[in-house]
């Protein structure tokens, strides 16, 4: 293997040009991180509208065709807005020039088509891997992310042209991109591919399958994880895919973009702090109250919410648990948006508790580093969580988390205890049941403690602050992971027929 690596991320979003979750902010910090380790990292996504209106690329060749009866595509390079990480975002306005998300429309409904727009992705993507690649590059590692990039591995398996190892990373196996199998010949896969051993999931055509399957290795976002989708519980259906190929399977916790993330410096922030000084924390919880028009108070226990509104992140869980606080005098701030139901369920406890409950549904990056500097303490409920971003973002910003012992949250948060607190190790609390009854609990204790130990709550603020959640160490286990995987690609290529 090389050892400077040639290695094209393959993403259906990154920040800034496109995000619906964590899933965009972890693309350019694992890039920047392996390019400071030596490596030529290069990331490829489509030219949605808003992407490529904020995308200062030229076009690189000509029109190419990628699948039969689709527009013709054209490759756009630049580099991504604030990094300095080469990218080319694919041109093909027929699959990508839409007004709403990347993957539905304002009112949240997927594209029709998308399972052609991903292929469409993934195919172009493979192409870079053969002959003398495209834009006259060819990497050496081809690293899909999520059930967009599935197909990536499988094309490449197809294509015996094709020299790179392939690594895919999943980062939320719930989240499938399973389609109707009539599509298969449409999008170029074999017939012999459409099997159990191969990308066939219960009748459906599925690229989230289709990585586990063919891909060199398989990473997800948290040891914890990793281990978990290999049960019925957690495993989504594909348990038994993942524990056939448990052997490449490797779980790595994400890390954070410690220069966005730094309350230090953060620019989005109505005051700046550290954990030598937090008269800044104290000026951004007056603004965050105001801004929700909640009543002022730094002995009133701020609890703050962010993410996307599902069953699956426990905001219904908050929900239900909330109540019992809101008797006790504490105010929260919940800001995210999602399944419809749930964004009812949460305007509800607002319109219940106006003074006590400040609610924004919408994505909003600077009011998300508001609530997060400026809350006391974070929760993050969720029934299931493959990494999870907030509670790393929160111990930085010295608000201790709430979190289910589940995933990456039991993986990135150390439990507090007197001990704990007092060896420097103590972050934040856990609850172990899916259960209001034990969010509510834990969100006590945590009450319990900023109120009666103001001391024992600084201790715990600093230790969490303290925390490395930088990329420097995850990208050397990517590194292990690329490795695994080109070995892998060789003695794949070897046992093939001639």
């Amino acid at each position: 293997m090389p050892p400077k690596l040639k290695i094209l991320f393959v993403v259906a979003e990154t920040w800034p040009l496109a995000k619906t979750g964590g899933l965009a902010d972890v693309v350019p910090a694992l890039a920047q991180a392996l390019i400071e380790r030596g490596h030529d990292v290069r990331i490829l996504m489509p030219a949605y509208r808003a992407a490529e209106e904020m995308f200062a690329g030229k076009a690189a060749g000509r029109l190419f065709e990628v699948l039969p009866g689709v527009d013709r595509a054209r490759l756009i390079r630049g580099a991504l807005p604030g990094y300095d990480i080469p990218m080319w975002l694919l041109h093909c306005p027929g699959l990508y020039d839409r007004e709403g998300g990347p993957y539905g429309d304002a009112q949240g409904r997927d594209w029709p088509d998308n399972a052609v727009r991903f292929a469409v992705l993934c195919k172009v993507a493979a192409r870079f891997a053969t002959g003398r690649g495209l834009d006259g590059w060819k990497p050496d590692i081809l690293h899909g992310h999520d059930w967009h990039t599935g197909l990536v591995p499988a094309y490449a398996s197809f294509d015996s042209r094709v020299t790179a190892a392939t690594v895919y990373t999943i980062h939320n196996l719930a989240y499938q991109g399973n389609f109707d199998p009539g599509l298969r010949e449409m999008i170029g896969i074999p017939p012999q591919a459409f099997q159990p051993d191969g990308l066939e999931f219960y009748g459906r055509l599925s690229f989230m399958k289709a990585g586990l399957w063919y891909a060199d290795h398989l990473s997800t976002v948290s040891p914890t994880y990793a281990g978990q989708i290999q049960t019925r519980e957690y495993g989504c259906g594909m348990e038994g895919v993942l524990q056939h190929r448990r052997d490449v399977v490797t779980g790595i916790l994400n890390g954070v973009d410690q220069v966005v993330w730094n309350p230090a410096t953060d620019p989005l922030l109505p005051a700046r702090f550290s954990a030598a000084s937090l008269d800044g924390k104290a000026r951004c919880k007056l603004e965050l109250q105001d801004r929700f028009g909640l009543a002022r108070g730094p002995d009133t226990p701020v609890v703050g919410m962010v993410g996307r509104m599902t069953t699956q992140k426990g905001w219904d869980l908050l929900v239900q648990a909330a109540p019992a606080l809101l008797a006790d005098k504490v105010q929260f701030v919940l800001v995210g948006n999602g399944e419809h139901d749930v964004e009812r369920q949460v305007a509800g406890l607002a319109a219940l508790h106006p003074d006590r409950v400040g609610v924004h549904l919408g994505y909003d990056e600077a009011l998300s580093h508001l609530v997060i500097a400026g809350a006391d303490i974070f929760t993050v409920p969720s029934r299931f969580e493959p990494s999870g971003l907030t509670q790393m973002y929160s111990q930085r910003y010295g608000t201790p988390p709430v979190v289910r012992r589940t995933g990456g949250l039991a993986d990135s948060v150390i439990g507090t205890t007197p001990a704990g607190i007092a060896d420097g190790s103590a972050t934040g609390f856990f609850f172990e049941e899916a259960a209001a009854g034990a969010l509510a609990a834990a969100l006590g204790e945590a009450v319990n403690l900023f109120r009666r130990d103001p001391a024992a709550w600084a201790r715990l603020q600093a230790n969490g602050m303290a925390r490395d959640f930088g990329w420097h160490h995850p990208a050397a286990l990517y590194e292990d992971a690329y490795a695994a995987a080109w070995r892998q690609a060789r003695a794949r290529r070897r046992a093939a027929p001639a």
